[in-house]
C-alpha cells in the first residue's frame, strides 16, 4: 500500500471514528446524539403504549362519560359528531381517503421529528420535549376519564375505520385488541397533528412565516377526520388543542428554570 493510500485510509477510519462517537454520545451541529435519541424516543413510546393499554378499562365509566360528554355539547349546539358521520356515509367516495388520512398521519409524526432534527437542530430539542410532555400528560388524563368514542356510544353512528380499514380487516382487529378503545378525551390524533404544525411552525416561523401557517391545515384535516369517521367528538378536539398548550408551557417553563440553574452555577 502507498504512502498516499496509507493516509487516506487513516482518515477514513477517523472519520468513521467520529461518526461513531457523535452517534452514541456527542452532538453535532447542536443535535443531540441521534442514537442515543432514537433509544430515548421508543423508550417512550413503549411506556406510553403499555400504559395507555392499561388505562381506562371501565366500559361503563367510559360510557357514562360519554353521555355526560353528549349533553355537554347538545348544550353548548357542539353536538355535530353523528350529522358529521351521516354526511361521511353519504358521500362514499370521500370514505378511503379519509380512513388513509386517519391511519398514515403516523408517518407525519415521524417526517417532521426526522426533518426537524436534521434541517432545523436549533428548534429540536424544544419541539421532541414537547412531544414527549405531551405524551406523559396525557396518560392521566386516560386514567382518570375513560371515554367511549361516539362509534360505540353514540347511536346511528357508523364506525367508519372498522368498515373500510387500509389494514385489513385481521391486522384492524390485532390494532384494536392491543390498545385502549376508551381514551377518546382527548384526542390524540388530532394532538399529535397539532404537534407536527407546532413543529414545523417552529422550525420555518422565521425563514418561511407563509409555509409555517400552512402547516396547521394538517391538524385541522385530522379535526375532521376524526369527527365524520365516528372516533370523537368536538371537546375531544378542544382537549387536544389544550394539551398541546399546557404541553408547550410546561416546556418552556422547565426551560427557564434550567436557565436559572445555570446561572447560579
Amino acid at each position: 500500500m502507498s504512502p498516499r493510500e496509507v493516509a487516506a485510509a487513516g482518515r477514513f477510519s477517523r472519520l468513521v471514528a467520529r461518526a461513531r462517537l457523535a452517534a452514541l454520545v456527542g452532538r453535532t451541529g447542536g443535535r443531540p446524539a441521534p442514537l442515543v435519541e432514537v433509544a430515548g424516543l421508543l423508550l417512550v413510546i413503549l411506556l406510553f403504549s403499555r400504559l395507555h393499554a392499561a388505562a381506562g378499562k371501565d366500559v361503563a365509566a367510559a360510557t357514562a362519560n360519554a353521555l355526560a360528554l353528549q349533553s355537554m355539547e347538545r348544550a353548548l349546539h357542539l353536538d355535530i359528531a353523528l350529522k358529521a358521520n351521516q354526511w361521511l356515509t353519504e358521500h362514499p367516495a370521500l370514505i378511503q381517503p379519509a380512513v388513509y388520512y386517519y391511519r398514515l398521519y403516523y408517518l407525519a409524526i415521524i417526517g417532521v421529528l426526522v426533518w426537524v432534527f436534521v434541517r432545523h437542530a436549533d428548534v429540536y430539542v424544544r419541539v421532541r420535549r414537547t412531544l414527549v410532555a405531551m405524551t406523559v400528560l396525557v396518560l392521566p388524563v386516560f386514567w382518570a376519564l375513560p371515554m367511549s368514542p361516539p362509534r360505540f356510544a353514540l347511536p346511528g353512528v357508523v364506525d367508519i375505520i372498522a368498515g373500510h380499514d387500509i389494514l385489513g380487516g385481521h391486522a384492524s382487529r390485532e390494532i384494536e385488541n392491543g390498545r385502549n378503545l376508551y381514551s377518546a378525551m382527548p384526542s390524540m390524533h388530532v394532538g399529535w397533528s397539532l404537534w407536527c404544525a407546532y413543529a414545523v411552525s417552529c422550525a420555518l416561523q422565521a425563514s418561511h412565516p407563509r409555509m409555517a401557517l400552512l402547516s396547521w391545515i394538517f391538524p385541522l384535516g385530522m379535526a375532521a377526520v376524526v369527527l365524520i369517521t365516528g372516533n370523537h367528538y368536538v371537546l375531544d378536539i378542544a382537549g387536544s388543542a389544550v394539551l398541546l398548550i399546557v404541553s408547550i408551557a410546561v416546556v418552556s417553563a422547565w426551560g427557564h428554570l434550567a436557565e436559572r440553574r445555570r446561572a447560579r452555577d
